[in-house]
């Protein structure tokens, strides 16, 4: 079984997220450290234009969005799972509210009033200054509420987490965890992270206690790979995980199309379709460098279009 191999950097928050289903799975892997912005040249060698942090790749097989990731996760070592039926789909719910409202809202909490530049402390003027740039591009088109703003909404959400704990649970949905957890334990480690913010769980023991118990998954058990070795790594391979592209949903397969996200960092990724479902899609695509690689999306948050070829 080829090895897991993420692609990350330490504080991207939904590299957070991965690291903690690692360390609840007891998982061992590759870790591949990324540039925190553009150029990133050995990123999109694999992907073909997908910039967002992280993304897991198996071999030749490269899988796009947290969401996804958990997904395969879920599928490589079952147990602990991720998705316990015995919470139904609500476990979904609530990890698409904080993988977006809740995480929209922390984000910009955190770097207010110099939140940056003091979680980068080491960090030159000149680069702060290009990182703001880099994200101001990937999230173009969206409203950028104040600090005013975000503090309102962000401590509303904090007391419904507050709120869902007060029963004594040890976690969001029960006894056991779920995707729910780590999906909102990512922006709460965004948060306690920022200087600025030491005081703002005072109001929230119970989310307090509770993301110590998710905190305590650890992040399993990754070694380093450099982007080098990882490109070789797909160039190498000569299988891929076994896709097909359903009928009745609006395309061919081997079909030119561009996959794109739908909120943030929108770059076109464009190749074949060699898979389509109701929850995934799958592009082949080939680079110089990392040879012909299968790129995966999930469905939800994301659209296909088909490219339109001169007749």
């Amino acid at each position: 079984m080829s090895d897991l191999i993420l692609h990350e950097y330490e504080s991207s928050p939904f590299s957070e997220k991965v690291r903690l289903v690692m360390g609840l799975k007891g998982l061992a892997y590759r870790s591949v450290e990324v540039p925190v912005m553009l150029p990133k040249p050995d990123v999109v060698a694999l992907t073909g234009g997908y910039r967002r942090t992280p993304f897991l790749q198996v071999g030749a097989d490269v899988y796009c969005d947290s969401a996804l990731i958990c997904r395969l996760l879920e599928q490589r070592a079952p147990q602990p799972s991720l998705y316990p039926h015995v919470l139904t789909d609500l476990q979904h719910i609530v990890s698409n509210w904080a993988d977006s409202t809740l995480f929209w809202a922390a984000i910009p909490y955190a770097l207010q009033a110099g939140g940056l530049a003091q979680r980068l402390a080491d960090a030159s003027p000149d680069f702060l200054k290009a990182f703001g740039a880099d994200r101001a591009a990937m999230t173009v088109g969206r409203a950028r509420p104040g600090p005013a703003d975000t503090g309102v909404q962000l401590h509303t959400q904090l007391r419904w987490l507050e709120s869902m704990l007060a029963d004594g649970r040890p976690f969001l949905l029960g006894a056991v965890p779920s995707i729910a957890d780590v999906s909102a334990a990512q922006s709460v480690w965004h948060l306690k992270r920022a200087p600025l913010l030491g005081e703002l769980f005072t109001p929230y023991p119970k989310v307090s206690g509770w993301y110590r118990r998710v905190e305590a998954f650890g992040h399993g058990r990754p070694t380093r790979l450099s982007s080098g070795e990882a490109l070789e790594v797909a160039r190498a391979s000569t299988t891929f995980a076994p896709v097909s592209v359903a009928p009745g949903l609006g395309f061919e397969a081997g079909a030119p199309v561009t996959v794109s996200a739908t909120d943030y960092g929108t770059d076109l990724n464009e190749g074949a379709l060699v898979g389509l479902t109701a929850d995934e899609v799958v592009i082949e695509r080939t680079d110089e460098r990392a040879g012909r690689v299968h790129v995966h999306f999930p469905r939800l948050g994301y659209q296909v279009k088909a490219v339109k070829t001169p007749n």
